[in-house]
């Protein structure tokens, strides 16, 4: 009996393999005979090595595929989002019976701001015009957070798990980036294929192009982060030069301005920039542009370069291009469409998730475009900010801004507070910075935080600042 209480669940999966075993070779379902022992497996590992399923997200988040494209709309990434759902329940399982949290961590800045966040998302899916796609669209934004942020800030309490977690998120992109250059290379890496080469673990060129983005600045991080041998840094080396050339050929526009904006964060950062010299900066930059704005605008309609180019000049080019280019015209509608959202429901908006169902009738017949739709039935607003906005309100919206706030203050003031003794520490924390403003600065352009190709590196990467934050005491002691 006591090797039975101690093998309890070995006995009890057993007899539920054999029985759904023969349930489903009498009913001919030979394919969920292949899936099931997975699910056992992924079952015990979440049980009995939760560390090990919480890093294979970092692996195979970049590897996921969306099985929208083989059903009739219902969208899932899979593996990752089930073993997403399947944390978020097992943290509060953990939490109602042991506190696995830290007290602290609901005292952290980027907390507090994404409650108020959430908080609102709430409150606006009650008001919304379809409140069961709200809710799920709420439920997905928490499956995504509660497992990353929360049980993440207490994986990432050991420092070797975070250069784990890293490391396996590089790697998965690499082994995309691989997949995606050798069938563009069948195309002679043409831009009309660049756009769908990446198939299926990318829905197209703008989402791959954001997280080649994302993740440059950690493959850079963990290279230069501490010594390695010269077989490792031959590794790390080969990993950043393909993903370089997995971005130029990502042909994306945002993508390759994000990687100059992370420079120029870079630079502040590193002489030290005071916070009033850059918002002056900011306010003479905003009011010379708007006492230049007409001969800005002018020649901006001079502007027909088109994103079609393979050019990277041309194509950089293009992206002031608002006269002829119609990927740029038809962002302009989403936002315009955004825009007038918000005007019609100013506080709380058309509720979370709801843009691509409202906004076709907000278009302007003079604004549409080769690719624009009647039926709303092409996407999101093409900009995070703006998608808060319309299916938030004003509320939202503010509260969504806070978040990002929140994040870069607790990143910036991390990595100034950290031990200098701690080198490898600092590096990693300044690529996490880097990487995250590719992707906030990107966020004005596109918005894929709905997805676990974003959303699992963006929440990692703030549950770690949250980590260290936390421990930074007690790391302090340990350098001193």
């Amino acid at each position: 009996m006591k090797f039975l209480g101690k093998n309890l669940f070995f006995f009890f999966t057993a007899i539920i393999f054999i029985g759904a075993s023969i349930f489903f070779s009498f009913k001919g379902l030979y394919l969920l005979l292949i899936i099931l022992p997975l699910g056992l497996l992924v079952l015990y590992t979440s049980l009995y090595q939760t560390k090990y399923l919480f890093l294979s997200l970092a692996l195979l988040t970049p590897l996921s595929i969306n099985i929208e494209e083989y059903t009739e709309g219902f969208g899932l990434f899979l593996p990752t989002e089930p073993i997403l759902f399947g944390l978020m329940i097992l943290y509060f399982f953990y939490q109602i019976n042991s506190s696995i949290s830290n007290t602290k961590i609901w005292k952290h800045p980027i907390i507090v701001a994404a409650i108020i966040y959430f908080s609102f998302v709430l409150i606006a899916s009650f008001t919304s015009s379809a409140p069961l796609v709200s809710f799920k669209f709420l439920l997905s934004k928490l499956w995504f957070f509660v497992p990353m942020v929360l049980f993440g800030s207490f994986f990432f309490r050991k420092k070797e798990n975070i250069r784990y977690f890293l490391y396996l998120f590089v790697l998965g992109c690499f082994i995309a980036i691989v997949y995606t250059l050798s069938i563009h290379a069948s195309y002679n890496f043409g831009e009309k294929e660049g756009h769908w080469v990446m198939w299926p673990f990318f829905k197209d060129h703008t989402v791959y192009g954001a997280i080649i983005a994302l993740v440059l600045p950690l493959a850079i991080g963990l290279l230069v982060s501490k010594k390695h041998s010269a077989l490792n840094y031959i590794h790390y080396l080969f990993i950043i030069i393909v993903i370089i050339i997995g971005l130029y050929f990502s042909y994306t526009r945002a993508a390759w301005l994000s990687i100059i904006v992370a420079l120029f964060i870079l630079l502040l950062i590193y002489y030290r920039v005071k916070f009033s010299y850059i918002a002056s900066f900011s306010a003479l930059f905003l009011i010379t542009v708007l006492l230049s704005w007409d001969s800005i605008q002018m020649e901006m309609e001079r502007n027909k370069y088109e994103h079609t180019t393979e050019e990277f000049g041309e194509r950089i080019q293009s992206a002031a291009n608002i006269t002829t280019d119609a990927s740029n015209l038809e962002r302009l509608n989403r936002w315009e469409c955004a825009i007038e959202m918000f005007k019609e429901k100013p506080l709380l908006g058309f509720g979370p998730g709801t843009y691509a169902f409202e906004y076709a009738r907000f278009q302007r017949p003079e604004n549409l475009t080769i690719i624009s739709t009647n039926f709303g039935n092409m996407g999101n607003a093409h900009s995070e900010y703006l998608s808060a906005l319309s299916e938030n309100g004003i509320f939202g919206f503010i509260s969504f801004i806070g978040l990002v706030s929140a994040i870069f203050y607790s990143a910036i003031t991390l990595f100034l507070a950290w031990p200098k003794e701690d080198q490898e520490t600092r590096i990693l924390i300044l690529s996490i910075i880097l990487s995250l403003s590719t992707y906030f600065f990107h966020a004005i352009l596109n918005n894929f935080l709905d997805t676990d190709k974003a959303a699992v590196p963006i929440w990692a990467m703030c549950s770690i600042i949250i980590a260290l934050k936390i421990n930074l005491g007690r790391y302090k002691k340990e350098v001193s």
